[in-house]
């Protein structure tokens, strides 16, 4: 499979946001506008994540996911608040594709499974926020990198697969925003363990950083703030893996939807 490209946007109220290792928020503009212009520069899934879902106890993406879903034709993956059948149906209902779980996940795990059973494997995500342990491995945090979990990001994705996880997201909270690349220890760790897709979030910045990840397995890799900050395009990250010789799409040629 070729690897695939992924904005990711991290979401509080009706803001785009972007800190760094998970602090820090800054305002990055508007989440609707952005995904336009990604989905137009050619990313090949949305992925949006609400920041302050599980404080608040629900998902409050369903007007932006709504509309964005009804002018792309792109796969939406959405994530935050989900602790139940119920609350993704409705997430699903409003044209989010998978769904992508991280606290509910580590709080109650068969929820993953009732998940996998009502929608299908290829609709759910595991969605680990891992952060390093300073004697080597990685922990598993929650909240945007507030709460400790006390599991191990590499068993727990392993456990993933055969609760009907289809894919997982790992991110490296050590270094989510810093553009200084992946943590390839940690994806390699991931990808030895399981046979489902793995997309590697956090740090990535040239085709350079998103070749090394999928050399080391992933299956995609997710883009925040190179993208917002318009250091890197993903027409310019596409033509860079090709021209290292990666499997990857062809830039296609989009339009939005009248809507």
């Amino acid at each position: 499979m070729a690897l695939r490209l992924i904005s990711r946007l991290d979401v509080k109220m009706a803001h785009l946001i972007k800190g760094v290792q998970m602090e820090g928020w800054r305002k990055m503009g508007d989440p609707k506008e952005r995904s336009r212009r990604y989905y137009a520069e050619g990313a090949d899934e949305i992925l949006y994540i609400d920041v302050v879902a599980s404080l608040y106890e629900r998902n409050n993406l369903q007007d932006i996911v709504r509309e964005v879903a009804s002018e792309t034709f792109v796969p939406i993956t959405v994530g935050g608040g989900i602790s139940d059948v119920a609350s993704a149906k409705a997430l699903m209902d409003v044209g989010a594709d998978k769904i992508a779980l991280n606290t509910a996940a580590t709080k109650r795990p068969e929820l993953l499974t009732e998940l996998s059973d009502t929608f299908g494997s290829q609709a759910v995500v595991l969605n680990i926020e891992a952060k390093s342990l300073p004697g080597g491995g990685w922990t598993v945090m929650t909240d945007n990198g507030r709460n400790h979990t006390g599991l191990d990001a590499v068993a727990w994705a392993a456990d993933a697969p055969g609760r009907g996880v289809g894919e997982i997201l790992i991110t490296s909270i050590d270094r989510d925003g810093t553009n200084r690349g992946m943590d390839l220890e940690l994806v390699s760790a991931v990808t030895r363990e399981v046979d489902i897709p793995v997309i590697a979030s956090g740090g990535c910045a040239s085709s350079a950083h998103a070749l090394e990840a999928a050399q080391h397995g992933a299956s995609a890799v997710a883009l925040a703030r190179a993208l917002h900050t318009d250091q890197l395009s993903l027409g310019d990250l596409r033509s860079g893996l090709q021209d290292a010789g990666l499997d990857i799409r062809p830039l296609p040629r989009r339009q939005l939807a009248h809507v």
